[in-house]
């Protein structure tokens, strides 16, 4: 069972350690499928793209703004296997949202991930998978600001 985040100890971050902003980085074997996903059916904004800097190319998208980033960068690598915990997670205030966020997706001939991890599956929550198999999972609750789904009616 989940701790209710009333019940938690409140997060204090480094004193020492203050970003201007948050980016993590994943390669794609699949860069051009990839990139339209995030950016014409996620509807991630695109904040900034390069063409061999530094031998690289890629796309880096603001979630939801620039303060924090997912940047794409085309692999050099044929093969890719993706984690199954490689979650790209969108917290989202209800059912409602949820629901209008992942509208686009069946209209582009897109299915919900049949088998989700049991933990998105107990909540509500729906993935689908990226051209490279990654799962973007859209959960009907905040984390961190709501109990889990599962444990309202404990």
């Amino acid at each position: 069972m989940t701790e209710h985040p009333e019940q938690r100890t409140p997060a204090r971050w480094p004193p020492h350690l203050r970003p201007g902003a948050l980016r993590w980085m994943r390669s794609s074997t699949h860069y051009d499928e990839t990139v339209a996903f995030y950016r014409d059916l996620v509807g991630l904004p695109v904040i900034d793209s390069f063409v061999g800097s530094y031998s690289e190319d890629g796309t880096i998208f603001g979630l939801p703004d620039v303060g924090t980033q997912l940047e794409v960068v085309r692999a050099h690598a044929t093969v890719h296997r993706p984690d199954r915990f490689d979650q790209l997670v969108f917290y989202l205030p209800d059912a409602d949202a949820m629901m209008a966020a992942t509208a686009p997706l069946p209209d582009h001939g897109l299915a919900p991930d049949p088998a989700p991890h049991p933990y998105w599956e107990a909540n509500g929550a729906v993935a689908y998978l990226d051209p490279d198999g990654r799962a973007i999972v859209y959960a009907p609750w905040i984390f961190g600001r709501d109990p889990d789904p599962a444990d309202r009616s404990l």
